[in-house]
């Protein structure tokens, strides 16, 4: 294979801040031994739905699907997309011809993908999409910062380790099938066709401690996270104090949340992770504006485990 209730306006204002904030991925050479040049001798082979594959049959997605997807991953000239399982390679084609993306597919067999390569050279995109025979186990797509696919639930959940490895802030996106209990960022039906966005998640799970300082001065708390996948909770111990946070969301590599200070002041945290730091600003109910600093204490937790 290659190729429900629509997100509310607050989660798809927190993936337009994230994309808006988040900076230009270096793209990677696609210099992979192939070309992307046309046979000179006509090929023959012509895909027929229901073929057998490696570990799915060929159906391919529709394409006001396809571009549909593209657009829940906000595919754009920064991006480098990589097609996993790419058959005819038209998601990949997309993401050049339509996004003016960089894009990858990766295709098991050898016939589709030398149809993709005519394909990409007749779209007038062979410089910007290559395409590779290889096994989507094997591949390393690491540097991808939007993956697309059409598989089966258990080789998404096979996937999914590595999925949840790549960057924080890296768009997945799959026709069809879900990922299990990681559950999705958003959603989108079309022609009854489902796609569903997921938003790889930082590592904030554990203990940190956070120093804040604003026009009141500095103080210090012990902040506990408990996550799974990219929903999050967390408590800060203030002193004597012990409160929770509100409104806690994470969207890639930014969390925002809010607790009540010491002092008795709620106060918005809007921060970037990074592997072992969250760093960001304040914002008091009263318009002071701060800063502050967390530095992780304990070991980094898996997304899917983050709790202790």
């Amino acid at each position: 294979m290659t190729d429900r209730s629509p997100p509310t306006p607050k989660l798809r204002r927190s993936i337009l801040q994230w994309a808006a904030a988040a900076p230009l991925v270096a793209l990677p050479t696609l210099s992979l031994g192939q070309t992307n040049a046309a046979p000179a001798s006509t090929d023959a082979f012509k895909p027929r739905v229901g073929q057998e594959g490696k570990d799915v049959i060929w159906v391919p997605t529709p394409d006001k699907l396809v571009h549909r997807m593209l657009q829940m991953a906000m595919v754009g000239p920064s991006d480098f997309v990589v097609d996993l399982g790419s058959g005819d390679g038209k998601i990949a084609i997309a993401a050049a011809r339509d996004f003016k993306a960089r894009a990858m597919g990766v295709e098991f067999n050898p016939q589709m993908v030398t149809l993709s390569r005519r394909a990409a050279v007749e779209a007038g995109v062979a410089e910007r999409v290559q395409f590779e025979e290889g096994d989507i186990f094997k591949v390393d797509f690491s540097k991808a910062s939007v993956v697309t696919m059409y598989l089966l639930p258990t080789l998404n959940l096979k996937l999914r380790p590595t999925l949840l490895a790549m960057r924080p802030g890296t768009r997945i996106v799959s026709h069809q099938f879900m990922m299990g209990s990681w559950e999705p960022d958003d959603n989108s039906n079309v022609e009854d066709r489902p796609g569903y966005l997921w938003i790889v998640p930082a590592s904030v799970g554990g203990n940190w401690t956070m120093t804040s300082r604003g026009p009141d001065g500095e103080s210090d708390a012990g902040v506990a996270f408990s996550q799974s996948f990219q929903k999050v909770s967390g408590r800060a111990r203030m002193g004597e104090i012990n409160a929770s946070m509100r409104q806690v969301r994470l969207v890639g590599d930014r969390i925002d949340f809010e607790m009540m200070d010491q002092r008795g002041m709620l106060r918005v945290y809007e921060g970037r992770v990074s592997a072992e730091r969250i760093e960001g600003r304040t914002v008091a109910s009263n318009g002071a504006t701060g800063s502050f600093v967390a530095t992780r204490t304990g070991p980094m937790l898996p997304v899917e485990t983050g709790r202790e």
